[in-house]
């Protein structure tokens, strides 16, 4: 899991077609963060998918692809859907703050820039950005957790069957062949159903190893029920008395 506290420096994208502003980003940005400058938004793309940054300054209005496409494609890809956006834009319109808001953005920062502002946005955008990774490979961890412990249960209880089976072979040959013959039985129609669309998803080897231990346990349970022959060893002489 990635540690909310990490010594690298987080990777800031700054996207702008004029370069004076990428100059002055990557001046003010670089004594605490790794600085990559893109100066398109077709190149600002290539970056972004080859190797994604932890935040993204997207000017909003360059020739070509502009800021809103970048970002519509950015939210497209699962690859870069992640990465927190703040707008860098001289329009002060509150409707073009509407839209890049409703296409994922997560701040806006207007032009000329304030240092003070744009290290304070940044800081705590990066700050979220790490808190959520943190939060979803935590989460991954504890739902792989969950998966293998179950793995775990599933194979106790398939040797404990196993063991019921055994046992109740050995003392009364009729139920151990009766709960051999459900587990096959069962075992050859979940193969059988193998085959059909509706359960192909369903049933792989190890959830039809699984189906058939339980009708197996199940009859073993059922048999427990009846009073099994004596074992020979277990065998009494007749009271002469």
């Amino acid at each position: 899991m990635n540690d909310p506290v990490s010594t690298e420096k987080p990777v800031v994208l700054v996207v702008d077609d004029t370069p004076e502003n990428l100059a002055l980003m990557s001046a003010l940005l670089r004594d605490e963060y790794v600085v990559r400058v893109a100066n398109s938004g077709e190149r600002a793309l290539r970056l972004a998918q080859d190797k994604p940054p932890d935040l993204i300054l997207l000017d909003v209005m360059m020739p070509g692809m502009d800021g809103y496409e970048v970002l519509r494609q950015l939210q497209a890809a699962p690859s870069t859907r992640g990465i927190p956006v703040v707008f860098l834009t001289a329009r002060g319109d509150v409707e073009d703050e509407k839209r890049g808001l409703e296409l994922g953005a997560v701040d806006y920062i207007a032009k000329p820039i304030s240092p003070p502002i744009v290290m304070a946005r940044v800081r705590s955008h990066l700050a979220l950005k790490a808190s959520a990774d943190f939060l979803r490979d935590k989460a991954a961890y504890l739902e792989s957790e969950v998966e293998r412990r179950t793995r775990e249960v599933v194979a106790i209880q398939d040797v404990t069957i196993m063991a019921m089976a055994s046992l109740a072979e050995t003392r009364d040959s009729d139920t151990g062949n009766h709960i051999r013959r459900t587990q096959h039985y069962v075992r050859a129609l979940a193969l059988a159903l193998r085959g059909h669309p509706r359960f192909a998803g369903q049933l792989d080897e190890h959830a039809i190893d699984h189906r058939s231990a339980v009708p197996l346990g199940a009859a073993a349970r059922h048999r427990q029920g009846r009073h099994p022959r004596p074992h020979p060893a277990q065998a009494r002489p007749p009271d002469p008395r």
